[in-house]
């Protein structure tokens, strides 16, 4: 293998046959960068559902209110669902085994105002509970708590791009702004992971909204976190006990698709999980296809390789050389092209991954990667099957007489 002479002859035959030399690798490099490239997408498209899922906590149901579309115990159809204070006390109450907080949601959009600076944002009447539930991470001061639920408090929590954009660089703490025609006290300031809009908000208590709004008790929407120790199965069945105890509790027929919604993002994030999967063992497929393709394609370049040279073959063994050092010099060619090529291509492939980030975003693809030891290993496994496509061929032609060979065309 290291002999000089070897080497001296493969790179003489590789000058020699440049477009032979370019084809064989080209077919090699291209199967790898092809195989790269589908795993470091299909990666990037995982990223991309783990990051809208954890976002916010995945331990969570949203409750939804609709109206009813079919009659029930004496109750006409078409009839409007609303959720108030004492559904959240009821909750507290019948499944405290499974709950780790309860938060309502009261959303509403108002003009904020600060000296001369204003502009509309949304608030989030909600519990304390809601900073578990959105990941809401506190910059400076502090989030809501219960005492502020309890007083009523006219306190307000903004996000980052709030404070930057009525305050400037200036301390939004303890300053006062006006939401919709009410004077609150911002007493913290947040961030958030899920980009600009959701630090765009204003938290304030429920209770205070309920104050303002002519002192209701209604309720747009309730989020809960389960305990994640009940596990998937637990939560599913937590699930339908607060289906069937609200339903009761409403008088909604267990059968009308309507009067009430619970979106359980632990069941959404499995099947999410579960169709993001499929997609990878798709690409998986595929990917595999390509390495086969290229081992297919360099066998069927070494069979026409070893061809053409039949008749070199038949003078060199004509001038004494062994089957065995026939064979030898096709293979390490055949080795030799493979392995430069293929970690070109792999090289290649990790590059163009790098270099995407997160350009492809709108297509739901983050940041593609690729294990670089899986990379390395589809490489060596498809310069394996190239040497063994150069010497099935090359133990052929190594098998011919030196005088049928010479007669070759």
């Amino acid at each position: 293998m290291f002999n000089r002479d070897t080497w001296q002859e493969i790179f003489l035959s590789i000058k020699k046959n440049k477009l032979r030399t370019f084809l064989a690798g080209f077919t090699v490099a291209l199967g790898i960068l092809i195989f790269v490239s589908l795993v470091g997408l299909t990666n990037g498209l995982r990223n991309t559902f783990e990051e809208f899922f954890n976002d916010d906590a995945t331990n969570t149901f949203f409750l939804f209110a609709g109206r009813t579309s079919m009659p029930y115990k004496g109750y006409k159809s078409n009839r409007r669902i609303e959720f108030d204070n004492s559904d959240l006390e009821d909750i507290k109450k019948n499944f405290a085994m499974f709950l780790e907080y309860v938060t309502p949601r009261i959303s509403r959009s108002a003009l904020t105002k600060y000296k001369e600076e204003s502009n509309n944002y949304n608030t989030r009447a909600v519990g304390p509970g809601h900073q578990f539930n959105e990941k809401t991470i506190m910059m400076k001061g502090r989030y809501l708590n219960e005492r502020d639920i309890e007083d009523k408090t006219k306190y307000a929590v903004i996000g980052r791009l709030v404070e930057q954009d009525l305050f400037g660089t200036k301390n939004a703490i303890d300053k006062y702004i006006d939401i919709g025609g009410s004077v609150f006290k911002v007493i913290g300031v947040f961030q958030d992971d899920g980009g600009d809009n959701e630090e765009r908000y204003i938290y304030i208590p429920y209770t205070t909204r309920q104050l303002i709004e002519k002192n209701t008790d209604k309720i747009d929407q309730i989020i809960l976190g389960f305990k994640p120790e009940i596990g998937y199965a637990g939560a599913m069945a937590f699930q339908t006990s607060l289906d069937k105890f609200l339903r009761d509790k409403k008088y909604i027929s267990p059968q009308d698709p309507n009067g009430l919604f619970i979106r359980n993002v632990a069941d959404q994030l499995k099947q999410n999980q579960q169709f993001a999967n499929i997609l990878a063992y798709i690409a998986s497929v595929f990917a595999l296809g390509t390495l086969i393709a290229g081992i297919i394609g360099i066998s069927n370049i070494m069979v026409f390789v070893v061809k053409e040279r039949t008749k070199e073959i038949g003078i060199r063994k004509a001038m004494g050389a062994t089957p065995k050092a026939v064979i030898s010099s096709i293979l390490i060619e055949s080795v030799f092209i493979t392995t430069i090529f293929g970690y070109l291509g792999m090289l290649i492939g990790l590059a163009v991954l790098n270099s995407i980030g997160t350009k492809l975003e709108d297509f739901f693809i983050k940041n593609p990667y690729i294990n670089t030891t899986v990379a390395i290993i589809a490489t060596i496994f498809l310069i394996l099957f190239g040497a063994l496509a150069g010497y099935i061929p090359a133990r052929r032609a190594a098998k011919i007489k030196p005088i049928v060979a010479l007669r070759d065309e």
